[in-house]
């Protein structure tokens, strides 16, 4: 079976290796035909501990690391503007 692959943005990263990402997904609502914006939060694992709140990431799902962390941190899409250190 593959393993699930989403995007997001971190929304907090207080804790050692924990980086808290929200997922934000759209969908048609059955009846009303409209497009819906939801989102949901997964605790990630963040081997290198370098990455700060707004960087978009790419999580995969993987084994339990602990009680809430079941996704770990593949890749770095983009900096965003505020994080980024100023030349």
């Amino acid at each position: 079976m593959p393993k699930r692959v989403l995007s997001g943005i971190i929304c907090k990263a207080n804790n050692k290796n924990t980086v808290v990402v929200e997922v934000e997904r759209t969908f048609k609502h059955p009846i009303y035909k409209k497009y819906i914006k939801r989102s949901k939060k997964y605790h990630a694992h963040d081997e290198t501990d370098a990455l700060k709140v707004g960087d978009k990431v790419m999580i995969e799902e993987t084994r339990p690391i602990s009680k809430l962390k079941t996704w770990i941190v593949i890749t770095n899409e983009k900096r965003s503007w505020y994080t980024m250190k100023p030349i």
